[in-house]
């Protein structure tokens, strides 16, 4: 059974995104004092009281987007309606009732659902007077909140639990994987979520840089529970014109660390970019499985073969070689089963636990090659090594000399483990200690 839903639902502007940070204890939502940050539907799990619910951010009702997608946003709202047990309703008690939050009460009343009325930005007690004029919404009196101070926060939040108590409490199921999709701007990362899933879960459109915040959705499949995260698209910090830009780079970096299997989304028609190049490097320097996926293939396949492509790739992204690749058409779901089949093998292959004999076994493999850098006669070599953790893998290796294990040889070692050990598609990391064996090093 899913967990209870609680939808925050108000006009722009009225902290709505604060709302969800505060209750969350951090920072999920892009705040900013542009109005219609928010577009997409933003979730977390919470626990109060021992109760969990789903606690969900929209975009504001009535926005006039910059970039024309009210219709979009809307939609959001109502499917966030169309499946809560339960609607925070948020309203700004410096500004007063308006026209927008009598519309909004109207279409909750239509919905007939729990509405908890809540007036935000009650920063001092001067401002308490102003709340009963909410009460001609039609639900009651408002309880006085401000988001940014936390006050009331642990009053609303008993609210929720209570107007929940009639439903059966249940405990999420533990995601067993995270998928994160980063890529440049309008390369089809939402539409590949989308067909995930099979709903409409975030806003697709033409225009770049419509996703603006990293989105969580959770999702099952053969009965195991998987989230995947979209991700805002990202271009060079030149090209950055506003601080929301900034906001959702930082939002795609914290994606990437904790995500489990990272899904590059590049576009089949146009060239590796150097974002794509710099999104490959986070992604080594955070030692996360990547799948490459080439997105629009039905569109350039006429044009390119997929070998043709791959070995281009292998020389544009050297440092991603170990990664597989996919070629996807995610307006039309192809391929995306074989993707998710895929990450689930590089989330099992960065999870293995590697016998220290076996290990060592390897390793005498790749000493009898003797191959690798010289210095002054001498030669590197690997005494013993030990699994000390996985996701990464990371090895620890007693060594002759660790000026003899420059970059190229470590890069050597790497797939020499990873093509021995039969984990050649995910990266490892390699942590060096000298060892003093008492004897003249050879």
């Amino acid at each position: 059974m899913a967990l209870p839903v609680v939808a925050i639902i108000g006009r722009p502007n009225v902290g709505k995104s604060s709302l969800l940070n505060s209750l969350a204890g951090e920072r999920i939502s892009i705040v900013d004092p542009t109005a219609g940050v928010t577009r997409d539907r933003i979730s977390t799990i919470l626990c109060h009281a021992e109760r969990y619910f789903e606690l969900v951010d929209t975009g504001g009702w009535g926005i006039v987007d910059a970039d024309a997608l009210e219709e979009h946003v809307e939609n959001q709202i109502l499917q966030a309606i169309g499946s809560a047990d339960l609607v925070v309703f948020l309203a700004d008690i410096r500004e007063g009732l308006t026209p927008l939050d009598t519309e909004i009460a109207a279409l909750l009343r239509k919905h007939n659902l729990p509405v908890i009325l809540a007036a935000n930005k009650a920063d001092s007690p001067a401002q308490l007077a102003g709340a009963g004029e909410f009460g001609k919404l039609g639900f009651g009196e408002p309880i006085c909140i401000s988001a940014e101070q936390k006050i009331n926060r642990t009053e609303l939040l008993d609210r929720i639990v209570e107007a929940l108590s009639h439903l059966p409490a249940e405990t999420p199921k533990e995601a067993e994987m995270k998928l994160a999709i980063v890529g440049r701007r309008n390369v089809g990362k939402s539409t590949f979520l989308n067909a995930v899933v099979g709903a409409p879960r975030v806003i697709t459109s033409e225009i770049p840089g419509t996703t603006r915040d990293a989105v969580d959705v959770r999702f099952e499949k053969d009965g195991r529970c998987f989230v995947i995260i979209d991700t805002a698209g990202v271009r060079k910090k030149s090209r950055m014109q506003n601080d929301i830009e900034f906001y959702g780079y930082t939002r795609v970096l914290r994606s990437i660390r904790r995500a489990d299997v990272i899904l590059l989304m590049m576009d089949a028609t146009e060239p590796v970019s150097d974002v794509d190049k710099k999104l490959a490097h986070l992604i080594q320097d955070e030692y996360k499985p990547c799948i490459l996926i080439i997105n629009k293939w039905d569109l350039a396949k006429g044009k390119a073969h997929s070998q043709d492509y791959a070995d281009y790739l292998e020389k544009t992204m050297a440092g991603l070689r170990h990664a597989p690749i996919a070629f996807t058409t995610a307006l039309e779901g192809k391929n995306i089963q074989s993707v998710l089949d895929l990450a689930m093998e590089l989330f099992k292959q960065a999870s293995v636990e590697i016998p220290t004999a076996k290990l060592n076994k390897v390793v005498r493999q790749i000493e009898e090659e003797k191959a690798g850098g010289y210095s002054r006669g001498l030669t590197p070599r690997i005494y013993y090594a030990t699994q000390v953790a996985v996701r990464p893998i990371t090895l620890l290796l007693f060594v002759n000399r660790l000026n003899l294990f420059d970059p190229a040889y470590q890069r050597h070692l790497v797939h020499q483990f990873g093509e021995l050990l039969g984990i050649e598609e995910v990266p490892i990391r390699l942590l060096l200690r000298p060892k003093t064996t008492g004897k003249k090093e050879e």
